[in-house]
This record gives structure tokens, C-alpha cells and sequence, in this order.
């Protein structure tokens, strides 16, 4: 694999980036346009969320056994054609569809990882994914620059179109310029009881939390058997991968402690970012007449832009730290920067850039860990393991961050005003202090964990 290739894998991996990330700064303007309120805003962004949720550990164990790029090519085509949906959407239940099948998008991760590994070293392997998923996060990056003018100055149906334009050029290039990866041999069938069970949990799990933490929420009762029916899934997952001749899921692997320690770790740093993500570009559009700053999408996005730029640089800077210092000392390091951030921005969040600095802080201590996390898993698991290893810990990404965002936007609608529907500034206050506290968590598991080693 030469640096063409790798060239080519990072730039769709930035053009995903981009289609994923143009809803964040445009949250306010769709949510106005569509006439939904925040929790159903936090619903366009997640929609994506949950179908990669569920679709990627299938495309890992997928592309592990049959190819990365045979496989990555198919989801491209897929994320294309809800991109170019989401550009036509008349309504939100269109939009929520095209959402829907971008996230096949989030499969796209392990599937590069998969390719890197079989192609590089296990040395060159940590900087290549450090350098993908750096580019997949300055897509974000793009996206959040360009959101607002494209959504103002055009339609935010551009926002879409233009982005799915890129995707689809550059899997073009990938398929011209990648080389085939040998898929591994195998007389076992695929485990498509595990396949149907593991999406199923995934899927009740996802739909559950934007249900159960949207406008109004459920009954107890109801809130009772959505969770009886996710155990039930994942009680039934576990039996069937335990009896399997070949599981799409080793246990085994899971139960390692290393293992075990990166999925808790990835999951309490992106529910706190993901609570980050949603809070601040709600604050930044609140009317300036109150508390808030007024801002247009355009200006949310410049806002956030330094946090974009943050991300996709630490994203870079994960790889080589999990080399050098080893996951955990990263993880520790993000966990202090990101609760502190948030305390303080619990406390003092009256200017534009205080927000903006906090944006950065937060996103550069949230990429360093996930991607010191998933470069130390991928070079640690099995070859034919690394596709179902890494996509679980993207899911774990996957549904943190939208754990994250649907709390966000359950403590803004819980502390709004009954008559104008905005949120008190109390409730701002009270989500940045939960941030801090769900990303303090970090430290408590890391050093129940480290005697856990030592016992």
C-alpha cells in the first residue's frame, strides 16, 4: 500500500466527515425550517448515529471476511444515495431516512482500519489510522465552515448535496487506486443469528434512548419494557455467540481486560463530548436578548471551527501518544483537561469565546483518548479480528455521543420556559456540570481498573 492509497482512504474519509458533520452548526436553522423542537433536533443528528450503530460491527466481521474495500465500496453507495435523499428531503421524516442510511457511513472506520492493518506494519498501522480517522474529524471541520454560508446563501439542502458529490468522486479514486485486500479464507458460515440479534439490540437500544429522553419521554411502564426488550436481545446475542462454531463475536476477546477497559473508557469520554457537542451550538443561536449570543449558522459554525481543527489534529496525535505513552495515560490526561473545561464553563459561559475555547479543549481531550484507544486496540487483536474489534469500539463511540446529545437535549427541554419554549440558562448550567461530571468518571474506572491489574 503506498501513500497514494492511503492518500485516497483519507480524503473519503474527509468528505464523510463533511456530510456527517454540516447538521451540527445547521441545528437551530433545521429545527426552525422543520418547526421540531430540540429534542427532535438532537434526532436529525442521531439518526445517522443509529444506523451506524448497527450496521458497523456487521460491515467489520463483513469486510474482515470478504475484503475491506469489496465491502467499504458497497457502504459508499449506500451513504450516497441517503445523502443525495437528505439533498431532496421535503420534510423531516424524508430528512430522518436519508440520515438513516448515511450512517453507514460510521462502518467505513474499521474497514479502513482493516486495510491499513493487512497493508503496514503494526508500528506504521497506529500513525496510518491515526491519520484517517484525523482526517475523517477535519471533515467536521469542512463541514461546520461551510454549512452556513451553502444553508444561507443556497438552501441547507446543499449542505447535503455538495458533501455526497465528494463522496462519491472519491470512492471513485479508491476503487481506482486501493489494492485488493485478500479476504481471509474460511470454511465456517457467518453467524447471521448473531448478525440479526447483535443489530437488533443495537437498533431497540438506540431507538430506545431518542424515545425515552425526547419531548415529553414515556410512561415507566413503557420506559420498562423497552429496557426488558434490550436484555432480552442481548441475553439472547450472548447465548447464540457462546454455542456458535464460529461467533461473529469471540467473547473471548471481549472479556480480555484490555478489551473490556477500552469499550467502558471510549463510552464515558463520548458521552460527555457528546453532551459538549449538542449544549454549545443551542447556546450560541439563544437569542441575544436573553443569555444567549444570537448566532446564525454561519457564525455557530465559525464558533466551532477552532474545536474542528482541535479534533482532527488530536485525532493525528492519538495514534502516536497510544505508541509512546500507552492508552490509559491518555485517557487520564483527557479526562482531566475535558472536566475541567466543563466545571468552568458550568460557572462562566457569558462570552462567545469562552464557549469557543471550551469547544477546543474538549474535542482535542475527546479525539487523543478514542484514538489512542482504538490505535492500541487495532494492533493488539488478532488479524482476523480487527474489523469486528475496532467497528465495536466505533459503535461504543457511536452510541455515547449519542447518549451524550439526547441528554443534552432532555436537560434543555426539562428547563424550558412553558410559554416561549426556551430553555432557562439554569439548565446550560446544569448540563455542563453533568458533562464534567460523566467525563470524571474516567478517572474513578481508571484507577478501579489499575488496582483490579495489580490485585
Amino acid at each position: 500500500m503506498g501513500r497514494l492509497s492511503i492518500g485516497a482512504l483519507g480524503f473519503l474519509a474527509l468528505a464523510l466527515g463533511t456530510l456527517q458533520s454540516v447538521v451540527e452548526p445547521a441545528l437551530p436553522l433545521l429545527q426552525g425550517e422543520l418547526g421540531v423542537g430540540r429534542g427532535e433536533g438532537a434526532l436529525i443528528g442521531n439518526a445517522l448515529l443509529i444506523t451506524g450503530a448497527v450496521v458497523t460491527p456487521v460491515a467489520g466481521k463483513l469486510g474482515d471476511r470478504y475484503g475491506g474495500k469489496r465491502v467499504l465500496v458497497r457502504l459508499m453507495a449506500v451513504v450516497s444515495v441517503g445523502g443525495l435523499l437528505a439533498s431532496l428531503a421535503p420534510n423531516l421524516p424524508v430528512l430522518l431516512l436519508g440520515q438513516v442510511l448515511q450512517g453507514v457511513m460510521v462502518g467505513a472506520l474499521p474497514l479502513s482500519f482493516i486495510l491499513v492493518r493487512k497493508h503496514l506494519s503494526p508500528g506504521e498501522s497506529q500513525v496510518a489510522i491515526g491519520l484517517v480517522v484525523a482526517l475523517f474529524t477535519g471533515g467536521s471541520m469542512v463541514g461546520m465552515l461551510f454549512a452556513g454560508p451553502i444553508a444561507e446563501g443556497m438552501s441547507w439542502h446543499w449542505m447535503f448535496a455538495l458533501p455526497t458529490i465528494a463522496v462519491i468522486a472519491t470512492t471513485s479514486v479508491v476503487m481506482w487506486l486501493m489494492p485488493h485486500d485478500p479476504p481471509i479464507r474460511s470454511d465456517d458460515r457467518i453467524d447471521w443469528h448473531g448478525v440479526l440479534l447483535l443489530s437488533g439490540t443495537l437498533l431497540a437500544f438506540m431507538l430506545g434512548l431518542v424515545t425515552v429522553t425526547g419531548d415529553g419521554g414515556l410512561p415507566p411502564l413503557a420506559v420498562c419494557a423497552i429496557a426488558l426488550g434490550v436484555a432480552a436481545l442481548a441475553t439472547g446475542w450472548v447465548a447464540v455467540e457462546r454455542r456458535a462454531a464460529s461467533p461473529m463475536v469471540d467473547l473471548r476477546m471481549l472479556a480480555r481486560p484490555a478489551m473490556r477497559n477500552a469499550f467502558v473508557f471510549t463510552f464515558v469520554i463520548t458521552t460527555s463530548y457528546g453532551m459538549v457537542g449538542f449544549l454549545l451550538p443551542q447556546l450560541f443561536g439563544v437569542s441575544a436578548d436573553g443569555y444567549g449570543f444570537g448566532a446564525g449558522t454561519t457564525d455557530i459554525g465559525l464558533l466551532l471551527l477552532p474545536g474542528a481543527i482541535a479534533g482532527s489534529v488530536s485525532d493525528s496525535v492519538g495514534g502516536l501518544a497510544a505508541r509512546r505513552l500507552g492508552p490509559r495515560a491518555v485517557v487520564v490526561a483527557g479526562t482531566v483537561v475535558t472536566a475541567a473545561t466543563m466545571f468552568a464553563l458550568a460557572a462562566l459561559h457569558t462570552a462567545e469565546w469562552q464557549l469557543a475555547v471550551a469547544k477546543v479543549l474538549t474535542a482535542f481531550a475527546a479525539g487523543v483518548g478514542t484514538t489512542a484507544l482504538l490505535a492500541g486496540t487495532a494492533t493488539t487483536v488478532a488479524a482476523e479480528d480487527i474489523g469486528v474489534a475496532t467497528s465495536l469500539l466505533v459503535v461504543t463511540r457511536v452510541i455515547g455521543a449519542a447518549l451524550g446529545a439526547q441528554i443534552g437535549g432532555a436537560v434543555l427541554d426539562s428547563g424550558a420556559d412553558p410559554l416561549s419554549g426556551l430553555p432557562a440558562e439554569s439548565a446550560f448550567t446544569t448540563g455542563f456540570a453533568v458533562a464534567g461530571l460523566v467525563a470524571a468518571l474516567s478517572l474513578l474506572i481508571v484507577r478501579i481498573t489499575k488496582k483490579g491489574a495489580q490485585a
